[in-house]
């Protein structure tokens, strides 16, 4: 492993850690820390959010790393070696049965995870592709599964007749679309991401070069997009968000840590965003770091197999000798070839001594 890789490594590393902390805490920061009075043209910080920005971040960060980790089948090959989690956990005593240590192989395979760190894989090491690269064009990739993430609950919250649900119940129904979405979103991409990718860490490159930072700035950048085009959405559809406050997980913790604390009024457009943004990007983070380690063999499933099997039958002209054929040996035998050689003389002996006397017997 060279130092360049360790580099990578550790960088994506970092990355994840960011994602899942500082940046919906500069998210949050970005809309509701400072305040700007175009009257007097004054900007003023409201230190009195900070603890629920701090709070609220980081909840929604570590919420977004399991729903990445479960959606996303998560699941590195020493655990899948060792037959899945729950042996690793020590919560069953299967540990090292082959058939679960199959099954879990399987499952590997067939995960979203399994399937893009594949695709990493095969990117960076049989391609040449480089990894920072590959990891930008997949974060790339995954916008428009942000943008879904966003949509679905959204339309059915909204779209759903009144007659059909009660509007207090929309916001539940919008999280269980919002569920079905994500684990739609998280094994498309595989599909999107094995035909694109190339193309698309060829555009991360180029934002590579420009700016050492451009890991974390379009995550920042799509994050105000798409809170911008949430709270302009939710205001022109003139939804009252004021019935989803009772849903705000980090507004309980926030009152057992800080009581006086305050929480802003559209906290729940900010969960949206979150929740919609942060899982694809950690999904994505964690498959690249998949991919960025030695897979073993059975990782590349029973296509693979096939493949290296009919390329070891196959034998190259200067291995088969070309057209000439060649004639089997007979084999050597000298003391048979001896005593056939002496009974062909006595008999050919023998011939020629009653050759004459057989000339007269008619």
């Amino acid at each position: 492993m060279t130092g360049e890789e360790l580099y990578q490594r550790f960088v994506l590393y970092t990355v994840v850690v960011l994602q899942v902390t500082l940046v919906p805490i500069v998210g949050f920061s970005l809309t509701y820390l400072l305040e700007v009075d175009q009257d007097n043209f004054s900007i003023a910080v409201r230190t009195e959010l900070v603890y629920w920005i701090v709070i609220a971040g980081l909840l929604y960060g570590f919420l977004s790393l399991l729903l990445a980790l479960f959606f996303g089948g998560f699941r590195p090959t020493p655990v899948a070696d060792k037959g899945g989690w729950m042996p690793v956990l020590g919560l069953s005593r299967r540990a090292g049965d082959p058939e679960l240590i199959d099954r879990s192989r399987l499952a590997l395979q067939a995960s979203p995870y399994g399937r893009m760190a594949r695709i990493v894989h095969e990117k960076t090491m049989g391609d040449g592709h480089d990894l920072i690269a590959v990891h930008g064009g997949l974060q790339l990739l995954a916008v428009p599964m942000q943008v879904l993430l966003i949509a679905v609950p959204l339309l059915i919250m909204e779209g759903v007749p009144e007659g059909v649900i009660k509007s207090d119940r929309a916001f539940e129904l919008g999280m269980a679309g919002y569920m079905i979405a994500l684990w739609m979103a998280v094994r498309i991409q595989p599909l999107v991401s094995s035909w694109l990718v190339a193309y698309a860490a060829m555009f991360r490159s180029v934002l590579w070069r420009i700016s050492r930072f451009s890991w974390l700035l379009p995550i920042l950048f799509f994050w105000i997009i798409a809170r911008t085009f949430l709270a302009a959405s939710l205001n022109w559809l003139d939804v009252d968000i004021t019935q989803w406050d009772e849903v705000q997980l980090e507004a309980v913790l926030l009152h057992v840590v800080a009581p006086d604390a305050v929480v802003p009024e559209t906290a729940v457009i900010d969960f949206l965003v979150a929740i919609s943004v942060l899982p694809m990007a950690t999904f994505t983070t964690m498959s690249v770091l998949g991919g960025a380690h030695d897979m073993p063999g059975w990782m590349g499933g029973q296509e693979s197999g096939l493949e290296n099997l009919q390329m070891d039958l196959l034998e190259s002209p200067e291995e088969s000798g070309g057209d000439e054929v060649v004639e089997p040996e007979e084999p050597d035998f000298p003391e048979v070839d001896e005593a056939v050689d002496e009974e062909a003389e006595e008999d050919a002996s023998s011939r020629m001594i009653d050759l004459p006397f057989r000339l007269f017997e008619d």
